[in-house]
């Protein structure tokens, strides 16, 4: 299952789950082993199993999700397993897509196949928590992004922030860019820091996450580069001078954009994972939308010692206003510190 998993991690199949599949011949060797790549491409399950031929029957199959029992834009997987004449599933979680949840278990049982379900499948879900997230909330997952000083300031009083993070954090920064569909900032950032929001990795080939920005009603650059990239602008209402390599979208409420119809927008797109870079005031509206999954969060080897900016705007007015966080990971990247949290329900 951990070969399975390593398959998946870094696919980019959004709105689909990443899946990796693995068939074992009946005498216990490795002959196929594949990766979902996306809407309309073969399913792990079944590409494996079309490369194994017959070496598969009276085989084991490994697979990193429970096999789909439903016709979506491919077959269902658990006819194609049925068909090779596999003899035993070791798979991971229930699907939680309502399409699937346990069908394909059941269906794979009835046929007399050998199932063990929920193999690891505590690492299965931390590989892919976007798609877990949305399909138990309908909505993307949040990772809110901090790079901020030993004491805890994301940007000195006279707004200026680069770099407070060595450039091996900078590096993982990018990649953690690249395994999301989208990168969400405020007005503020674009105007501050004039963002690409693309990923800069060395030979990067893979997808670019979708551009996102959460503005107020006051215009942005003309000029700014993120343009380049065809990004959506969520906006209370929508104004006739947005820029023409924008598309903008109208979310209104009393208080500016409507982050629970943004967020609801953004699913509707196929976008699950989407990565919050943008300020102290994005941030601190995220939380208070109950819209923060994770925090990712890079501590820089320099100490302010003073106020500059917080990474929540507003004031922390007593204890019992915190929100309780599960540690997930702790890592090194040079001179700094990146650790991971989770909130309980994410």
């Amino acid at each position: 299952m951990t070969d399975a998993v390593a398959l998946a991690t870094d696919t980019h199949p959004h709105p689909n789950p990443r899946v990796g599949a693995i068939v074992l011949s009946a005498d216990g060797q490795l002959v196929a082993q594949h990766a979902h790549a996306g809407p309309g491409a073969p399913h792990a399950e079944a590409a494996a199993l079309a490369d194994a031929g017959d070496r598969a029957r009276g085989g084991t199959l490994i697979v990193t999700l429970e096999p789909c029992s439903h016709r979506g834009h491919t077959a269902p997987c658990v006819d194609a397993i049925v068909s090779a004449g596999v003899a035993r599933v070791l798979a991971g979680p229930v699907d939680p897509d309502p399409r699937v949840a346990g069908r394909g278990f059941a269906a794979l049982e009835a046929a007399g196949v050998a199932v063990e379900r929920d193999v690891d499948g505590g690492t299965v879900a931390a590989m892919d928590p976007g798609y877990f997230i949305h399909r138990a909330t309908a909505r993307p997952m949040f990772t809110i992004k901090i790079a901020m000083t030993l004491d805890g300031q994301v940007a000195a009083l006279d707004g200026t922030s680069q770099w407070l993070t060595s450039a091996e954090a900078r590096l993982d920064a990018h990649r953690l860019r690249a395994s999301v569909d989208g990168v969400m900032v405020g007005a503020g950032t674009v105007r501050a820091d004039d963002p690409l929001l693309s990923v800069r990795l060395p030979n990067y080939a893979g997808p670019q996450p979708m551009p996102l920005l959460i503005a107020g009603r006051n215009p942005l650059p003309k000029t700014a580069r993120v343009y380049e990239r065809g990004p959506i602008i969520y906006r209370p209402e929508v104004h006739g001078d947005e820029p023409q390599d924008a598309e903008v979208v109208a979310a209104w409420s009393p208080n500016g954009v409507d982050l629970t119809a943004m967020a609801k927008d953004i699913a509707s797109r196929g976008m699950l994972h989407v990565l919050v870079e943008g300020g102290p005031t994005l941030a601190r509206s995220m939380l208070e939308a109950n819209l923060v999954d994770e925090l990712v969060v890079y501590v820089g080897a320099s100490l302010a010692g003073g106020g500059g900016a917080a990474p929540f705007a507003g004031g922390f007015e007593s204890i019992s206003a915190a929100t309780e966080m599960a540690l997930i990971d702790v890592a090194r990247f040079g001179p700094d510190v990146r650790l991971t949290y989770r909130t309980e329900d994410g």
